[in-house]
């Protein structure tokens, strides 16, 4: 039946995510080994946990400031200046509900009825839903898929899918699914276009941590000038070990502060003090865990590589960046009904690559973030199956 009341059509409209449908069906599956989802099974470290848990046992449990605790912003820039080597102070920051807080507020910024926002594909599907929740096109510019498996960007193709009518460029790097790294040659012309046509840029910087050829990803941050209209946005989730926070951050101009502010006011009106003093000690002390983690999904990606390339109807390059494999299998066009047989026979669930928009389709997202044994377990369990037809 219809609700009985009428909705927004673009609301009314909103595809479900492939990804949640997977993950619902492994609802009660035996021994199941969840590879679908952006995180690994370590929990949050225990020193993060006891800041937090300490801050709320203090008393620290009421309304906090709109764009996060002044020492938590305060962190956040020195971080961010120490990992890019650029000057940046707590007025650039404002602090979120997590990433994806971040993206919707972007989106209430700065798209309405009408509009478009450009956006590099595959990708995380919630991003080009919170753009059509605003009334306007996700308009989807796909990578290129190379024989070998990894990925290239078109830049003419992309600044050709920008028009009067767009009001900014979303682009990941390093990428959620693929693992593309963005070049510094490539981001400084896609800046320059964005600043002659008065576009937004918006920059998924989530997996910065997460790159293997270099200490840390290309940033548009250490090549825009500070009132450039750039907003990076970020994530405790992946670094830290810490999805079910949702705590996340941005780094804007200075002049967009208070518009942030009055977002947030009519949004969540601010994230909990507690769990931000958590977000402080992370940003102090974790160093070494992030460090740790990274390498374990070093040796995660190699495994899975090494198992993946043994197949020869799978098609997979070892990725630059984030932890996910985003293959190929040969002869497989429906990934969505192939990833649920791929869960009632072996136990494992994979993401479908028709969830990540324009260029998914054919391939699987598999999150290489968990530990050892886990991905072993499951790459024993995938491996006959990917050698049959789907």
């Amino acid at each position: 039946m219809p609700f009985p009341a009428p909705i927004q059509p673009q609301i009314a409209g909103l595809e479900s995510s492939k990804i949640v449908e997977l993950w619902q069906m492994g609802f009660g599956v035996e021994n199941l080994i969840p590879l679908w989802v952006g995180e690994g099974n370590e929990p949050t470290p225990d020193f993060i946990c006891d800041a937090a848990n300490d801050a709320l046992n203090s008393g620290i449990c009421f309304y906090s400031q709109k764009r996060g605790l002044p020492e938590l912003r305060q962190e956040l820039a020195g971080y961010m200046t120490r990992t890019f080597d650029i000057p940046l102070d707590q007025e650039r920051v404002t602090v979120t509900t997590a990433g994806m807080n971040g993206i919707m507020l972007m989106a209430q910024a700065v798209a309405g009825l009408g509009d478009n926002v450009v956006c590099v594909t595959p990708g995380w599907p919630n991003v080009m839903g919170a753009i059509e929740i605003m009334g306007a096109e996700a308009r989807q510019v796909s990578l290129d898929q190379r024989d070998d498996g990894g990925f290239t960007l078109d830049l003419e193709r992309l600044f050709a899918h920008c028009d009067e009518r767009t009001k900014a460029l979303f682009i990941v790097s390093p990428s959620n699914p693929t693992g593309w790294m963005i070049t510094v040659e490539e981001q400084r012309e896609i800046l320059a276009v964005c600043r002659k046509r008065g576009i937004w840029l918006i920059a998924d910087e989530v997996y910065h941590r997460f790159v293997y050829e270099q200490e840390v990803g290309n940033s548009f941050l250490q090549i825009a000038d500070p009132e450039d209209a750039l907003v990076v946005v970020n994530s405790f989730s992946k670094a830290w070990a810490m999805t079910g926070w949702r705590m996340g951050w941005l780094t804007h101009p200075a002049s967009l502060g208070p518009v942030m502010d009055n977002l947030i006011e009519f949004n969540t009106s601010g994230t909990q003090g507690f769990l931000q003093h958590g977000c402080i000690t992370a940003l102090r002390d974790g160093e070494p865990f992030v460090k740790q983690t990274v390498e374990r999904c070093r040796q995660g990606r190699d495994l899975v590589f090494q198992r993946l390339s043994a197949v020869p109807r799978v098609r997979a390059t070892s990725p630059k960046g984030a932890f996910y494999f985003f293959f190929a299998v040969e002869g497989m066009t429906d990934s969505l009904n192939a990833a649920k047989k791929i869960l009632h026979e072996t136990g494992v669930g994979l993401a479908p690559g028709s969830a990540f928009g324009k260029g998914g389709e054919g391939n699987f997202r598999l999150c290489y973030a968990g530990t050892l044994d886990r991905l072993s377990e499951a790459m024993d369990r995938l491996i006959p199956i990917l050698g049959k037809d789907l």
